[in-house]
């Protein structure tokens, strides 16, 4: 075949038109079709394929010109033994036996095949494969043309492979950020909002629409902080003096939110730079620390109440045993007895004290309160609960309502006399006007209820609603004067759970309080 003299500036054409395919869009589709368009007018071929390879290393007709889709199959499976064959023992009469077995499965009348490989970095993409309706002399021209085609789609390939990689990242990653726990909020180098998640909105109030393209000085507004912000902290040089991505600076404090409502966070900004070390955009993690100084400032409470009921219990004791010890001094039977009494309660008092201690802790760290089951009669225990508190207040009179025949459970002893207890000291210390405490029962197929009511100063419904956590205790005037660590209905609550029940109150400010707990009979 005589190579027109005009082949050149057609090849130069056909290129020409594939590079700009190549470079206006990212369809792999369409440059693959124009690339096999060239390559069949330029070999004057009739028939032409593009089969890529897949990660499973079968290739795959992608593209094809002259034949029919129901012809795909066949040629799928002829097109993997070719590839499977010539890849264990390369051979290239058995190439040439396989491309006439496919030019045959096409069509009968086609009488040369000519293949070409699609490869880029020495990596293998796919094959380019032309057929003729008749035989003629393969010249080095041919060769050279598909090859330039095959070079500008193993481009295409690599291109687009490269491009559904980096999309593929970028799905994942907005993936994370958007499914992340943490607020994310990504700033331009002039600190503008640029992408923010949906933890972000959550925080801040701010919608994404809202935040974007809006200063960072508007979106976060604190109220009061720790640390120097962000922008303080580029106006100090920090960030220039960075010689790596991995430096960060983190604030924490009070900011208002877009409905005008007040939450602590805590922001870790890290800055991005560019290839010549420069900072382009900043990255900030915000994460929500309003539970966490909440706890903090419950913790800081409790060790400073702590402190205080240990220190007043061993103050006694000392003071006490100091007196009866002195050398100069002959006391009265009876001063040495009270003396000894008032040292003997103090200690008990302290032991209780370091009970619960280590009982809240063994419940934080167990997550479980372990059960001695027998036997209970809650009404009994109830009355012989009624009878010792009754000797240790004057102010009080107590009232048993049990229903009658009130059932027996299974269940820990020890410790639902520990509840009891606990609910009816609390009904001692915060009705200090004195008034009738009762204490009693009822019951119904599947389960009892015990109460204890009181007279006393009540609980606000928004303090209800965390009486029983660790180490809370209701914030006014009675509550400073009494003592207690904010750990006694912690451990009620934990006890009642580890028997499958309920632990509730009911109560108004100044018309008294009712605690009662349900446990199932079986």
């Amino acid at each position: 075949m005589l190579t027109p003299p005009d082949y050149p500036v057609r090849q130069r054409d056909f290129l020409l038109e594939i590079s700009r395919a190549i470079t206006a869009q990212l369809d792999l589709t369409e440059v693959l079709r124009r690339v096999l368009h060239a390559s069949v007018v330029m070999t004057a071929a009739r028939v032409g394929v593009v089969a890529l390879r897949h990660d499973d290393m079968r290739f795959v007709v992608r593209a094809y010109t002259g034949i029919g889709k129901e012809q795909l199959g066949h040629l799928n499976i002829k097109l993997q033994e070719l590839v499977t064959g010539a890849g264990e023992n390369f051979d290239i009469e058995f190439l040439n036996a396989k491309l006439r077995e496919m030019a045959e499965a096409i069509d009968p009348a086609l009488a040369q095949s000519i293949a070409m490989p699609l490869v880029f970095a020495d990596k293998p993409l796919g094959l380019l494969i032309v057929f003729r309706s008749y035989q003629a002399h393969i010249i080095a021209s041919d060769l050279q043309i598909l090859q330039s085609f095959a070079d500008q789609a193993a481009i295409a390939v690599h291109n687009a492979q490269l491009y559904g990689a980096i999309n593929q990242e970028r799905q994942r990653l907005s993936a994370i950020i958007n499914n992340s726990g943490d607020g994310v909020m990504m700033l331009d180098e002039t600190l503008h909002v640029v992408q923010v998640n949906r933890a972000f909105e959550f925080m801040t109030g701010w919608t994404a629409h809202e935040a974007v393209g809006m200063p960072h000085d508007e979106v976060i507004q604190w109220l009061k902080h720790d640390q120097t912000d962000l922008r303080e902290a580029i106006e100090t040089g920090l960030f220039q003096k960075l010689e790596t991505a991995s430096n960060t600076h983190y604030v924490e404090g009070d900011i208002q939110r877009r409905d005008g409502l007040v939450t602590s966070i805590g922001i870790t900004y890290a800055p991005l730079l560019n290839s010549e070390g420069k900072v382009q955009s900043y990255i900030a993690n915000l994460r929500d620390i309003t539970n966490f100084r909440k706890a903090q400032e419950m913790q800081n409470v409790f060790i400073s109440t702590v402190s205080h009921e240990l220190r007043t219990p061993v103050a006694l004791i000392k003071g006490y045993a100091s007196t009866l010890n002195r050398p100069d001094a002959k006391w009265d039977v009876n001063v040495v007895k009270d003396g000894l009494t008032v040292i003997e309660e103090e200690a008990d008092r302290l032991t209780e004290l370091i009970d619960d201690l280590l009982t809240a802790s063994k419940i934080q760290s167990e997550r479980t309160v372990k059960l001695n089951l027998a036997d209970v009669k809650l009404d009994a225990v109830g009355t012989r609960a009624v009878d010792r508190f009754s000797t240790q207040t004057n102010r009080h009179q107590f009232r048993l309502s049990f229903q009658h025949d009130f059932p027996t459970i299974q269940g820990d002893a020890r410790l639902l006399r520990q509840v009891i207890d606990n609910l009816i000291t609390n009904a001692i210390k915060y009705s200090p006007n004195g008034g009738t405490i009762t204490v009693g029962g009822r019951y119904t197929e599947a389960s009892v209820t015990f109460f204890v009511r009181d007279e006393g100063t009540g609980i606000s419904e928004q303090d209800q609603k965390r009486i029983f956590d660790r180490f809370y205790r209701v914030d006014n005037a009675l509550t400073s004067k009494t003592k207690g660590t904010g750990l006694g209905l912690y451990l009620v609550r934990a006890i009642i759970d580890a028997h499958h029940g309920e632990i509730n109150v009911k109560s108004q400010p100044g018309h008294g309080s009712t605690f009662y707990f349900t446990l199932p009979r079986d």
